[in-house]
């Protein structure tokens, strides 16, 4: 193996398909592949996961492994059951730093414990525009000034616990109606409001020390009009390390996603990403050996011919070296430590008494996740006598990772349930005889879904409706209810509200 294909495998991550690790990885980790990400798809149990991080560390000690633990919406350590923690909208309803301090922290001691190295959180977008489809509840909300303190608060908490955080998705994609997995967003922002807007929780995550930054795939006119801010110099060399002075580890959002992908091909969007300044080329879950040739063969053309320049390709592969032997020795100083303790370790209150639920994955201690779900709750608007529900109710809701019915019914025995999209226009499949329950998720993304609620809500004013998403719109009814997340804990807070629990 050359000099320049050393370089190449180490500002590549890849992520791969199911629970047991590839021959293929387990060949480029053997040739200095320098780190690899992890989603919910490779976690069987958290007893696996740890042998299949230790089984990447014993093919190559220096690699670093990632996740994309959010908790709240997105979580990958807890993806069959919900996540255990309230996501980042919900802590930004209770705006507690310490709290979000504090349930970062208890996160972070679950992804270290899996013997992960660098967890891609907090998401640091201000979710400004309501019709997100991608951001929604992972933002901690519209404000700057409140997304700010709580991102630095997040990578204060993982940092403490000694995981290191990454804030995603810079410079901003909370001011956008298109996904970047699907296409490409553009952010017509003026850069007096985007320095307002969009970049104080980047500089706040700069201020606190931030280990990583995630460039994401977005077109700002204001800084390139003809790339994407993964693969511009402008925004990676001018506005992230220059006027933010970020020095650490600039990675990119999947590089297979479409908004890149469909103008540059796979290898073409990662040579253009080392060109403009990034450091780790985030490959994607469902990479194959094939894709990775691909990549590297682009990236070793792109050298020879002179569209990369070795120095910054050279500059990418010693950041993430020194990253990945930073993360080494913090791991052998754990090992030492625990060494020196007759194998007992300090642990984070959260993560020392904590339930185990069905996953395997240790919970917040004394249901602190799930206590920081109840303060987020709110009732933003109902009729006299609306709340509590007096018996059990019918409850409609749209398509959901986890059904808000569920844990009702064990509040309310009876409670039954149906589908918004099921429901016939004369709403004569709701039952008349029983309390209404409707179930949304930031319902103003989709017409659609407005237009049903709206209908339906007109047809029985006493619905109860609920939100689980960003509560931007009145649906009607005589109540209105946000959760501000669909995680296990945020959808039982919501039930036990509705419930008079």
């Amino acid at each position: 193996m050359s000099e320049l294909d050393v370089l190449i495998a180490r500002v590549l991550q890849p992520g791969f398909v199911g629970p047991a690790l590839p021959d293929w990885v387990r060949r480029r980790l053997a040739g200095g592949l320098g780190s690899v990400i992890l989603f919910a798809a490779n976690i069987e149990s958290p007893t696996r996961l740890r042998a299949l991080t230790d089984e990447l560390r014993a093919e190559n000690p220096d690699v670093f492994v990632a996740v994309d633990e959010e908790a709240g919406d997105i979580t990958r350590l807890e993806f069959a059951t919900g996540s255990s923690y309230p996501g980042n909208l919900a802590l930004g309803a209770v705006d507690d730093v310490a709290l979000t301090e504090a349930m970062a922290r208890s996160v972070g001691s679950l992804v270290r414990a899996a013997g992960i190295d660098l967890d891609y959180a907090p998401v640091a977008d201000v979710n400004t525009e309501p019709r997100n489809p991608v951001i929604g509840a992972r933002s901690f909300g519209s404000d700057p000034a409140l997304v700010a303190r709580h991102v630095a608060a997040a990578v204060r908490g993982l940092h403490a616990a000694g995981v290191a955080a990454c804030a995603k998705h810079f410079p901003g994609h909370g001011d956008t109606v298109v996904d970047s997995h699907f296409g490409l967003p553009t952010v017509h922002a003026t850069l007096a409001e985007l320095r307002r807007d969009t970049l104080p929780p980047f500089a706040a995550a700069v201020g606190a020390g931030v280990r990583a930054v995630m460039v994401a795939h977005l077109l700002m006119p204001e800084f390139d009009a003809e790339h994407p801010a993964s693969v511009s110099p402008a925004v990676v060399g001018g506005l992230l390390r220059g006027e933010l002075g970020f020095d650490g580890l600039a990675v990119t959002d999947g590089i297979g996603m479409a908004a890149v992908r469909e103008r540059y091909g796979l290898a073409g969007a990662a040579v253009r990403a080392l060109v403009a300044g990034m450091d780790l080329v985030c490959v994607d879950n469902t990479s194959t050996d094939a894709d990775i040739a691909a990549v590297t063969e682009a990236i070793a053309a792109a050298v020879r011919d002179g569209t990369l320049a070795e120095a910054r390709l050279v500059e990418a592969a010693e950041r993430v070296a020194a990253f990945a032997t930073w993360r080494r020795e913090a791991r052998e100083a754990e090992v030492a430590a625990e060494d020196a303790t007759d194998g007992t370790t300090a642990v984070s209150p959260a993560s020392a008494t904590g339930a185990t639920g069905t996953t395997g994955m240790a919970s917040p201690a004394a249901d602190d996740g799930l206590a920081a779900a109840r303060r987020a709750v709110r009732v933003l608007r109902a009729e006299p006598d609306a709340l509590p529900l007096k018996s059990a109710p019918h409850v409609v809701e749209v398509a959901l990772p986890r059904s808000l019915a569920t844990p009702l019914a064990d509040l309310l025995p009876g409670t039954t349930s149906s589908k918004l999209a099921d429901i016939a226009p004369d709403t004569t499949t709701v039952p008349a005889d029983r309390p209404l329950v409707v179930v949304v998720r930031g319902v103003q993304r989709s017409p659609e879904e407005l237009e049903r609620v709206t209908r339906l809500v007109k047809e029985r004013p006493d619905a109860i409706v609920v939100d689980l998403g960003v509560a931007h719109v009145d649906p009607g009814g005589a109540a209105w209810v946000a959760g501000y997340g669909v995680s296990r804990v945020c959808v039982q807070a919501a039930a036990e509200l509705l419930a008079g629990r």
